[in-house]
């Protein structure tokens, strides 16, 4: 069943990897999904591979895009980047966030490194 929060939320992920990929990232995956978590985009920024959260927000009355990434949320991207990377030579990575308030590319915000890990 596809509702209208899953049907916006596909559209953020399509806008966040075209403004992504105009700026060099090269797109490796979307919706990367084990039982750990999910990762909405995984790229390559040149050697370095970058696990991507996407988050909608249509609303600041509960604060916006950027207070919707709980400490929750983080670890479950952290874990399911972990699952990806198992059995790979683990390159050099980081955790990019892309918010929107709004489904347009003008509206879009990245925040590299996001999680400083």
């Amino acid at each position: 069943m596809t509702g209208p929060a899953q049907t916006g939320g596909r559209l953020a992920e399509a806008l966040a990897a075209d403004y992504l990929q105009a700026r060099g990232l090269r797109l490796l995956e979307r919706n990367y999904r084990c039982r750990l978590g999910e990762i909405d985009l995984i790229l390559a920024d040149g050697p370095v591979l970058v696990f991507v959260e996407v988050r909608l927000r249509r609303s600041a009355e509960f604060g916006g895009a950027a207070a919707s990434i709980t400490a929750r949320k983080r670890q479950r991207i952290v874990m399911a980047a972990r699952h990806y990377l198992s059995g790979r030579q683990e390159p050099v990575c980081r955790f990019d966030v892309v918010l929107l308030e709004a489904l347009a590319a003008d509206r879009i915000e990245w925040l590299k490194d996001a999680f400083g890990e």
